[in-house]
């Protein structure tokens, strides 16, 4: 038994992550265990940490069976699979990892807008088939000018909507609450936003609260000439009414990085000429994963530490 603090790792994480948690700590691979509930068993007592991601969390029978855990670090922004109500009534700390994917989520909101306006990856196709000799690919839409409506203007949302008026676009955006430093045309209601706007760009957390919260009746509003983004969580978004609308013309587009049963994507969707589709990439890169990586770490060295958490949830 060693002396350094139990921790149970839920998934594999990106090769400098695993090096400074097994130099740290002693380490226990759960995604590798044979026997997971036995695994829990055996050492769940003397666990203190868990280090995770924002699509796994930390599934509630492994939390039962971790009487003292201390702290949960997550490598993501997000920590909805995370029973946070647990956590405070438990006292136990829960990190993230905020403010380093800012830029990534907006340079890939941006682009996945840019590919369906400009109907990239069918011209990618296009070219590829040689049809290019046999005439033009033809003409496409534009951003310049369009209205760009973010649901949630945190911290990524922020960084949308300055991309967004790089490229020419009038921002407006919903939230809780009106933001009044913020320049952009607020909405306290989300389908009248999506009413009036060409691009109803998706940047909220997934929350209980906000499960749904583009339902058909928004989706609807949005219409015919207008596209959904979507690079927050699947749940957010009733697919299903996302499905049917695209596939009846009723909703011009969609630009989706995220799914409501990752991996699973709607068959219908891989079959539409109206969509692009991103397997929830929206923060990877290089660069962005090692700073994720990094705040992972520095959350349990500042526990173990008695620090304050560099990105603290709770």
């Amino acid at each position: 038994m060693s002396d350094r603090p139990c921790i149970i790792q839920i998934a594999p994480m990106i090769p400098s992550v695993e090096a400074a948690l097994a130099a740290a700590y002693e380490v226990h691979r759960l995604w590798e265990a044979p026997d997971r509930a036995a695994l829990i068993a055996r050492i769940g007592p003397r666990v203190r940490a868990v280090a995770t991601d924002g699509h796994r969390g930390v599934p509630p029978e492994v939390m039962a069976g971790l009487p003292a855990l201390e702290i949960i670090s997550s490598y993501g922004v997000g920590y909805d699979a995370i029973d946070i109500a647990a956590c405070k009534a438990r006292g136990i700390r829960v990190g993230n990892t905020p403010e380093v994917l800012n830029d990534a989520m907006a340079e890939i909101t941006l682009g996945l807008m840019i590919a369906l306006c400009r109907r990239l990856p069918q011209a990618d196709a296009f070219v590829r088939a040689g049809r290019w000799r046999d005439g033009d690919f033809g003409l496409t839409g534009e951003l310049t000018g369009a209205h760009a409506g973010i649901l949630g203007l945190g911290r990524i949302g922020k960084e949308i909507a300055r991309r967004l008026q790089a490229m020419k676009m009038k921002v407006s955006y919903h939230g809780r609450s009106r933001q009044p430093w913020e320049p952009y045309n607020y909405y306290a209601d989300l389908e009248a936003m999506a009413r009036d706007v060409d691009w109803l760009v998706v940047s909220a957390p997934g929350t209980p609260e906000t499960r749904g919260l583009v339902s058909r009746a928004v989706l609807e509003a949005l219409g015919p000439d207008g596209a959904l983004v979507n690079v927050a969580r699947g749940a957010l978004v009733d697919e299903a009414a996302l499905v049917e609308l695209l596939a009846a013309g009723r909703l011009g587009g969609a630009a989706l990085d995220v799914f409501a049963e990752e991996p699973g994507v709607p068959a219908a969707l891989l079959e539409m000429g109206n969509v692009v589709l991103s397997p929830h990439q929206g923060s990877a890169t290089r660069k962005t994963r090692a700073a994720m990586g990094d705040l992972v770490v520095r959350n349990l060295a500042a526990h173990f530490a008695g620090d304050p958490l560099p990105a603290p949830v709770v």
